[in-house]
């Protein structure tokens, strides 16, 4: 059996202020669940991470990430996405868990997505995406 390697995207790694505050927020809202916590360090910069379990197999692990040596990382460097089966009720529980709304849910019928953006409390903005369904 030959080795193989495979070259695709498998995680994302949000730097956040607040560990505890943001996995509440992620839990909350995306339904995530905590799979491992990691305190090691990137390059001489002590780390604390919480890994959550990919939503289906073969799906990319989302990753939050605290440098212990800074308090405030830029909410400005990535917009995360998430498919939601309602636009609408994914805004109303970023709002509940204190998060903001920055642009209001709205058809994208060329694009086959009704599709809203929030922040989470940091800052970091999420697109928000629900297929719609072909009539």
């Amino acid at each position: 059996m030959e080795d193989t390697v495979q070259n695709n995207f498998g995680f994302t790694k949000l730097l956040v202020s607040d560990l505890e505050a943001a996995a509440t927020f992620y839990k909350t809202v995306c339904g995530l669940e905590e799979m491992a916590r990691v305190d090691e360090e990137i390059a001489g910069r002590k780390i604390s991470e919480i890994l959550f379990k990919p939503p289906y197999e073969g799906a990319a692990t989302f990753v939050l990430l605290k440098f212990l040596d800074t308090s405030a990382p830029s909410t400005a460097e990535v917009i995360l996405g998430f498919i939601t089966d309602s636009t609408d009720a994914f805004v109303q529980r970023t709002l509940s868990a204190g998060g903001t709304l920055v642009q209001e849910a709205r058809d994208m019928p060329a694009h086959g997505v009704r599709v809203a953006f929030v922040a989470d409390p940091e800052g970091h903005l999420i697109e928000v995406a629900q297929l719609l369904t072909q009539s």
